[in-house]
């Protein structure tokens, strides 16, 4: 019970945050969270390391809250969606207006990395996730998740800014 409860304690909120961003529905990815650790309480002796336990996590993760959303109907493609759509001007609007533009820059250049580099490669490098996780060393999640992540750090201090 030990590693299970290692693996809950250093992973619980990666994999909540995950799943939040997916999903955008925070009980829906408490439930799911916790229905993750439940699976990996039980499969943890069968997981092979060949990948990140982070990486295993997210993708269990990710397989309950598409078939949660396959029960409900709220996904019909063959994955779940990469973002959802946001009512909110999209960061990647926001520079390609000059102003905002500067702000932005002003901004990544505080992030610490790999968030700034991440956030880099992928807008202005226009770099697939692929490319971006082979040039870390990483896999393709987690460039995505990282570009997440550093997409949210930027918008927050914007709206600090304001």
């Amino acid at each position: 019970m030990d590693k299970v409860d290692e693996l809950y304690k250093d992973y619980f909120h990666d994999v909540y945050l995950y799943i939040r961003s997916l999903s955008a529905d925070e009980h829906l990815a408490e439930d799911i969270t916790q229905e993750t650790f439940f699976r990996a309480m039980k499969s943890v002796d069968n997981f092979r390391g060949d990948c990140d336990i982070r990486v295993w996590l997210c993708q269990i993760a990710k397989n309950l809250l598409y078939t949660h959303g396959k029960k409900c109907g709220r996904f019909t493609g063959e994955e779940v969606p990469e973002t959802l759509p946001d009512s909110k001007t999209s960061i990647e609007d926001m520079v390609a207006d000059g102003e905002q533009s500067m702000e932005i820059h002003r901004v990544l250049h505080t992030l610490s990395e790999p968030y700034k580099e991440v956030f880099t490669l992928r807008v202005f490098g226009e770099l697939s996730f692929r490319q971006i996780g082979d040039i870390f060393g990483k896999t393709e999640s987690w460039a995505r998740v990282s570009f997440h992540r550093a997409k949210l750090k930027i918008i927050e201090e914007l709206e600090v800014q304001k």
